[in-house]
């Protein structure tokens, strides 16, 4: 019987792996409760599925946009490796290492440099080293 249900699927569905496809989509809503449009008699999900295609039973276009929906699914992220964390921006790599010194610190060290030194930082820093 399956023969000649395919048979009478291909003048619907010229093309078999079309056929399969829309076959196969339509099996699976028909494990999945939808409402079957023709006797059962006694066929399988897969049979009924080609015997409502043949009978025009079912709307291709309908079954086509389920199998696009089916396939359309946002892809899992992938895992990130050590590489990728050092690409992405962070305070560190953006601003640099950042100066987290006391201003006793600060204060020693000024009283240890030179004058030639102090400027040369401060004209490092663009005036932002003293507040």
């Amino acid at each position: 019987m399956a023969r000649v249900t395919v048979e009478d699927c291909i003048e619907k569905v010229p093309n078999r792996f079309e056929l399969v496809l829309l076959a196969a989509q339509r099996a699976r809503g028909l494990s999945r409760g939808e409402e079957i449009r023709l006797d059962r008699e006694n066929d399988k999900n897969t049979v009924v599925a080609l015997r409502e295609i043949a009978e025009d039973k079912v709307s291709l276009p309908v079954l086509r946009d389920g199998i696009i929906r089916s396939l359309a699914r946002a892809p899992e992220p992938e895992p990130v490796d050590e590489e990728v964390l050092d690409l992405i921006p962070t305070d560190q790599n953006i601003f640099g290492l950042q100066d987290v010194s006391t201003e006793e610190e600060h204060a020693h060290m000024a009283e240890n440099m030179s004058a030639d030194e102090a400027a040369a930082i401060e004209a490092e820093l663009g005036g932002r080293g003293r507040r």
